[in-house]
């Protein structure tokens, strides 16, 4: 396939010149062959030649003359440039800065040129290689800075070992801040993945909630609520986008709780009499540990005394998604007591109670063990925590036989190192590894006879113990890294939470809190602009003196008037007040609603009715007005003043 070629430059016009002339185009050199074989034709296509010859000299003069104007060199052409290799170096030379030397290190002369003294650029040459520096012969051929390069080698494993050493360096662990949950042992700790938010849960049953942004210096949290009643909370998990708290309880229901800890939903529970565990819609037996998926955000996983792993997706359909059972050697059924997933939700991997350790591939069926190792840690005792490392390669477990172990999944048959000596009470006892993966830490329970507990790190690569913190006179359950604050919070046996950072490797979290006080907030009180002061005044005009409110709200408390206040509780006797007043509901009505209208019985009858004689008779209201036409008036008997005398008894 001929393609057209596009050429750059100046189309020149001189039809006779050899070379340099571009080509005309199919079209013209087809139109110039027809009009050399058609003779009648010759004329019209030389018009049109000449139309365009004389178009192209009026477009280069108006070139000409804009170059002419502007100043410009070339202007319309676009020349290769050529570059002298020579005057580069010699340019770079002068601009680059000179090279700091040592005294052993002085500049000498390469080959034959003495007039240089700068050293060449680039590789040297083959003189410079088989020639020493005092002109005698090098068999092997090496180049005399051969030996910078194997010095750089041993400066950079110099680096890697001060790395190495430098371990106890990256523990941010300068600060301590103490918060206190309350009075029982904390089994559960999560943050928040944006490091904004801290929840704890305890076995008293509270779930505590704490906001760096919004505490002070006393360290106190926000809200504190029971999510499952009287179930201790086993564990706490954040979601990947952090809206959602996955609460783990003694209970065989798990619940969903937001941000703020309203609950968004609860897992069903399954039914107890059905022998086949996945003919069940849930859990039948109490919870041992759960976690969120990695990046699918309504998805995770719960493990139980029942001897399954159960997979909930999904906040609406309250039925599990998958279910995986835990197989002991001979087949028999086993609990797991805990479950993780690893980073790239590839494997999902079991800690149980027969001491071993299984995983499955998510991306195959669950029905066989992808990795088994049997015997993993001791028969019998839990295996309390079983956590993948960032970079996913190792896998770290912690069991009550006072044992950590440190597993490659590339070789799992065996353990790269144990860890023994490591003293735990708690079932939920857990170890985490670093944010680089370096170091692995765990905490270990109050042994009998010492006064304080400690907190262990690791090195994952050596094996050695880097450093030991001494934390409180309690257990040490819980121990997490949170690896974008690079902060370590540690959950105490006696309700205490202990948070570790430095000032400068650590960012944000509790050093949001240390810098605050706590300020207690002023009441306002609020009096007149004016006030017009009348000391004389009646009582009904005089004014009340200007109170704050809250001396006016406590007096008005106390008036049982104002504050409407119930009756007292009786504090003796029996039947309530209507036995306390007398024996019947009528003799409490008459002693407590006639009270205020009877008479008392101390008082002359005869006075009481003779006081309103007076008022009777001046303003008569009854009797006279009735008879005050028909009665006569009445005529009395003058009297003289002596006593009539008594008339004889007849005889």
């Amino acid at each position: 396939m001929n393609r057209n070629k596009i050429s750059f430059g100046k189309i020149n016009l001189n039809p006779n010149k050899p070379a340099g002339v571009t080509e005309k185009p199919a079209e013209s050199q087809h139109e110039a062959s027809s009009s050399t074989t058609n003779a009648g034709g010759f004329k019209k296509m030389g018009k049109q030649q000449l139309i365009r010859q004389v178009e192209e000299v009026t477009e280069d003069m108006e070139s000409q003359h804009l170059k002419e104007i502007m100043g410009i060199s070339g202007f319309g052409r676009k020349t290769a440039k050529v570059f002298d290799i020579n005057e580069q170096i010699a340019k770079a030379r002068e601009v680059a800065p000179p090279k700091p030397r040592t005294e052993s290190e002085e500049p000498k002369p390469v080959g034959n040129d003495d007039s240089d003294d700068e050293p060449a650029f680039g590789p040297l040459p083959p003189e410079a290689l088989s020639t020493g520096a005092d002109g005698s012969k090098q068999t092997g051929g090496k180049p005399k800075n051969a030996h910078t390069d194997s010095d750089d080698d041993n400066d950079d494993d110099d680096d890697e070992e001060d790395d190495d050493d430098n371990l106890e360096r990256k523990i941010p662990n300068t600060h301590e801040v103490q918060m206190q949950h309350g009075s029982r042992a904390v089994l559960a700790l999560a943050g928040d993945p944006a490091g904004a938010r801290l929840v704890s849960g305890s076995i008293d049953y509270d779930m505590c909630f704490w906001d760096f942004a919004g505490m002070d210096a006393g360290m106190r949290s926000f809200r504190t609520i029971q999510p499952c009643e009287n179930y201790p909370i086993r564990a706490l998990h954040y979601s990947v986008t952090g809206d959602m708290i996955l609460v783990v309880s003694g209970n065989s229901q798990a619940k969903i709780l937001d941000r703020d800890g309203f609950e968004k939903m609860e897992c069903v529970k399954g039914d107890q009499y059905i022998s086949d565990m996945a003919r069940t819609k849930g859990h039948t037996a109490q919870l041992t540990s759960g976690c969120w998926h990695p990046y699918t955000r309504e998805e995770f996983l719960t493990a139980a005394l029942d001897g399954t792993l159960r997979i909930w997706h999904g906040l609406k359909s309250k039925e599990q998604k998958t279910v995986i059972k835990t197989r002991a050697l001979g087949g028999l059924r086993t609990n797991a007591s805990a479950c993780i997933f690893n980073r790239d939700a590839t494997l999902i991997a079991a800690a149980c109670v027969d001491g071993s350790v299984q995983m499955w591939d998510t991306r195959k069926m669950f029905v066989n063990t992808t990795h088994c190792l049997r015997g993993a840690h001791q028969k019998g005792s839990e295996i309390t925590s079983v956590q993948f490392s960032y970079m996913g390669t190792q896998l770290a477990t912690r069991s009550n036989d006072e044992t950590m172990k440190l597993w490659d999944l590339r070789k799992f048959k065996e353990p790269l190192h144990t860890w023994t000596d490591l003293f735990s009470r708690y079932d939920t006892t857990d170890c985490c590894f670093s944010p680089d993966d370096k170091m692995l830490v765990t905490g270990e329970s109050l042994p009998k006879g010492s006064k304080e507990a400690q907190l262990h790190f690791y090195n994952t690569q050596t094996f050695e113990e880097v450093k030991r913190i001494a934390v409180t006179d309690s257990h040490v359950i819980k121990a997490m890294w949170h690896p974008k604050l690079n902060q370590i919070f540690v959950g105490c046996g006696n309700g205490v939470i202990k948070c570790y950072y430095d000032e400068l490797l650590s960012s944000r979290g509790a050093k949001l809190c240390v810098v605050k006080t706590h300020r207690k907030k002023k009441h306002t009180e609020m009096i007149g602009v004016s006030q017009i002061i009348t000391p004389h005044a009646l009582p009904m005009f005089r004014q009340e003196k200007s109170k704050s409110s809250r001396k006016k709200m406590e007096k008005e408390r106390l008036d049982p008037i104002k504050s409407h206040r119930p009756d007292l509780p009786i504090t003796s006797g029996q039947g309530g007040r209507v036995a306390s007043s007398g024996g019947t509901l009528s003799s409490y009505v008459i002693r407590n609603l006639g009270l205020s209208k009877r008479v008392d019985d101390d008082q002359d009858p005869r006075e009481a009715i003779l006081k309103y004689a007076k008022e009777a008779e001046e303003n008569p209201y009854w009797i006279a007005p009735a008879y005050k036409k028909t009665q006569p008036k009445p005529i009395f008997k003058e009297s003289s003043g002596e006593p009539d005398a008594k008339k004889a008894k007849e005889e």
